[in-house]
């Protein structure tokens, strides 16, 4: 059996750049880059969305949410997801928690008859089974410390409370910290006391996620 027989079959992956500045290119445009530069060459199909170039507006009302119309962005990058049987989301943690573009993004697209739908029990039926993610998110922090002492509550809440609740699983997380605070981006290399701290090798960094990409994990 030759190489390309025992090659897996190649799968069709849907990156999520969540940096909401679209005016410069930040360290998780890298990242994101070296994972379809992994992925491509393997067999894998890859799609792109920027939410920084995307225009829609912020759900305001339960009735809007069940209800609204739906923008022409968000039903594209429905036909995306839909298209998609991995998905990857690249962002920046601040404050904590995801970006506030990306939480908008996700209240708009993860809606009622496309992420669950409500059976005659009152029961929500999950219609996203069968895809898998990867949140690979940026932190000023150390990866450890956000996990360990802050307990990584808005990765924990995305994977819990969004992608799991419409059936996506399993979701795996990868952190990138230590990049530090008002530092320069791309980030610059680490050494001494700040590499033991767990800060950024930006080269490992992109090796690693370029190796993801590879995998299609």
């Amino acid at each position: 059996m030759d190489d390309a027989a025992r090659r897996p079959a190649g799968k069709r992956i849907l990156i999520i750049q969540g940096h909401p500045d679209p005016c410069a290119r930040h360290f998780g445009h890298a990242l994101a880059a070296a994972y379809a530069a992994g992925a491509r060459p393997t067999g894998h199909e890859v799609r792109n969305i920027e939410l920084a170039q995307l225009s829609f507006p912020l759900l305001r009302s339960a009735r809007e949410f069940y209800q609204g119309p739906l923008p022409e962005p968000i039903r594209k990058a429905q036909d995306d997801i839909g298209w998609a049987a991995h998905l990857v989301f690249v962002f920046p943690i601040w404050h904590g928690h995801i970006p506030a573009l990306l939480h908008a993004f996700l209240e708009q697209t993860f809606r009622p008859g496309f992420s669950i739908e409500i059976g005659a029990d009152g029961r929500p039926k999950k219609l996203l089974t069968g895809k898998t993610a990867r949140l690979i998110a940026t932190a000023g922090m150390p990866a450890f410390f956000h996990r360990w002492f802050f307990g990584a509550h808005s990765l924990k809440s995305l994977k819990r409370n969004i992608l799991h609740f419409a059936g996506i699983r399993p979701v795996r997380t990868t952190v990138i910290g230590g990049l530090g605070f008002g530092q320069p981006d791309p980030p610059q290399p680490a050494s001494g006391f700040l590499s033991l701290l767990g800060a950024v090798q930006p080269e490992r960094a992109l090796d690693k996620i370029k190796m993801l990409g590879i995998r299609g994990r």
